[in-house]
């Protein structure tokens, strides 16, 4: 019987008995089970951090400072910053970097500001709105208004003042610039947001628009500014896109900038890298699609011009970024390739020519613009450059403190600015700029937002309107579109919303002579010095060229030797 019992048991399938032991288990148990392992891919799909922080007893994490070992802006400036030498703690239910960055766009948590705005009229006819912020304006709350006795819109106003370049399909209404604004106003400054063209509620005037290497707009806003506060010390902060235009026109410019500090937040640094990148994985996918739209929102408002100039079916069509710059911005800026737009617009071949302080803050966790772009050897080689990055941060999304109220790297700039202002070291800069820094001088790069890079390098200006040049003479300060409240105002080019005085007659009937004199003068002390430097290197470029060109000339001229003196060397020396 007992043998009978063994038989039957081992001809039983074990997976029989195995299906009959999941059946004992209740299904609410099952359901737990399906609900972990879906958090669990959750945590990580997301990136979530929280077990971290919760481990780390949420001390947060270090900031890692990249800089040169010889920086004069390092001891000088940095080494006071208590924000960049602390650590940086996420706000605990945001950690993630694709939650920050979400709450960023979706949410936006942000002061309530009011600007003051004011419209310039490009020589191209683009026109751009600048948003100003001063401590008057900045609103507690949603009556009382802060105290403040700002000084006046006058030529001799020292008034420091921060010129924001924002992101991407951004303008002066994004929460990560009221964020800025509201802090910086608050302690003193004048804040101006350049708004892109198009953006900030402000129509295209002209066929250009915008692009992520353009940096006349910013180059003219910025000679605009300093032309009517040439006592304010100018600063600037570009974020996202922004960053990588701020950057850009800084190695463009050097030492030739009057802004005299400058700060990069999340900059993509290399876009044929953030394009890889962003198109990456199914996460980064999801981000292209939504930026994608974005851009597409942009062309549909301005659907008029951009309908006429683009193939319009292949921008509504467009999956992702790059199809949009395919369709869109490397046409209208007559780029060969999408590749050759993003490698002549990359921020990073610029970098080593930056003259002024930067400090760059990036998040290691950027869902947008990847780690994998940012040029650690050319940051920490450039001794003008301080490079913050953090483990989490997301895209602008610095998020802190349990109610999510504040933007760590808006501390920081707020922080590194009024260190830089104070500081011995900026004023020996400003000294030293101030007596190398020439007059304002027109672009190399012709008037349009857009460049045609030829096959040789050179670049070249598309679609512009034939200029008056001695109206390339006279500063921006006649091109700001004024506010026609009268005959005098409209004669006189009151700026809109700023103040009723009108620019100086000075500066509207300069001379011809004298302003080819202050042209000539600082290009004739640069000639003096490249030639002085030229003499320097004459020797060296001769002595390199017989050094290469020797074996060949050598043989040469030993063959001519031999059949010219032929009868007067023995043959046995000849058939050495």
């Amino acid at each position: 019987m007992d043998c009978e019992t063994l038989a039957a048991k081992a001809s039983v399938s074990p997976y029989d008995l195995l299906f009959q032991a999941f059946l004992l288990i209740p299904v609410s148990h099952y359901f737990l089970a399906v609900f972990f392992l879906f958090l669990i891919f959750l945590y990580n799909f997301l990136e979530i951090h929280f077990l971290h922080d919760l481990f780390t007893l949420f001390r947060g994490d270090p900031v890692t400072l990249t800089y040169n070992s010889c920086s004069q802006l390092y001891q000088s400036v940095v080494s006071k910053c208590k924000v960049l030498h602390g650590r940086y703690l996420v706000t605990p239910w945001l950690s993630s970097p694709h939650l920050l960055t979400a709450f960023l766009s979706i949410f936006e948590k942000a002061p309530s500001v009011t600007y003051r705005r004011q419209i310039f009229r490009a020589l191209d006819g683009g026109t751009i709105a600048l948003d100003w912020l001063t401590c008057s304006d900045v609103v507690e709350g949603t009556s009382r208004m802060i105290d403040c006795s700002c000084s006046a819109t006058i030529k001799g106003d020292k008034t420091p003042i921060l010129i924001v370049i924002p992101g991407l399909t951004s303008d002066s209404a994004s929460a990560y610039v009221r964020h800025l604004a509201f802090t910086v106003a608050r302690q003193g400054w004048k804040v101006v947001v350049s708004n892109h063209r198009g953006l900030g509620g402000v129509s295209l005037t002209s066929d250009c628009c915008y692009n992520a290497g353009w940096t006349e707009d910013t180059r003219k806003i910025i000679d605009h500014i300093h032309c009517e506060y040439p006592e304010a010390p100018l600063f600037a902060v570009g974020t996202s896109i922004g960053a990588n235009i701020l950057v850009k026109y800084l190695g463009e410019e050097g030492t030739n900038t009057p802004v005299v500090g400058a700060a990069a937040i999340c900059s993509p640094w290399d876009l044929l890298i953030c394009d890889r990148f962003i198109n990456r994985n199914p996460v980064q996918k999801l981000y292209s699609r939504v930026l994608t739209v974005g851009l597409q929102g942009y062309a549909q408002l301005h659907h008029s011009i951009l309908s006429r100039l683009l193939d319009w079916e292949g921008i509504t069509k467009s999956n992702s970024v790059r199809d949009f710059d395919n369709h869109a911005t490397r046409v209208l800026g007559k780029f060969e390739t999408v590749d050759t737009y993003y490698r002549r617009s990359s921020s990073t071949n610029y970098v080593e020519k930056v003259s002024v302080p930067l400090l760059c803050v990036s998040a290691l966790d950027d869902p947008v613009c990847t780690s994998e772009a940012i040029p650690w050897d050319e940051c920490r080689l450039n001794e003008n450059i301080i490079l913050a990055t953090t483990p989490h941060g997301g895209h602008l999304a610095y998020y802190e403190g349990i109610a999510a109220s504040s933007l760590w790297w808006v501390r920081a700039v707020d922080e590194f600015f009024g260190v830089l202002r104070s500081s011995p070291y900026i004023q020996r800069r400003q000294k030293m700029q101030g007596s190398s820094l020439p007059g304002p001088l027109e672009s190399s790069i012709d008037q349009g937002p857009y460049v045609n890079v030829t096959e040789d390098g050179m670049v070249a200006a598309v679609g512009n309107e034939p200029r008056d040049p001695v109206q390339e003479d006279m500063p921006n300060e006649h091109m700001v579109q004024s506010k026609k409240d009268d005959d005098t105002n409209q004669e006189k080019g009151t700026s809109v919303g700023l103040t009723d005085k009108p620019y100086p007659e000075k500066h509207l009937m300069q001379q011809p002579d004298q302003n080819v004199k202050d042209l000539i003068a600082p290009v004739q002390r640069r000639v003096d010095q490249l030639s002085r430097r030229s003499r320097q290197s004459i020797w060296l470029m001769a002595y390199i060229a017989i050094i290469t060109t020797w074996p060949f000339v050598g043989s040469v001229l030993l063959s001519v030797l031999k059949r010219r003196f032929k009868s007067f060397v023995p043959a046995s020396l000849l058939r050495k």
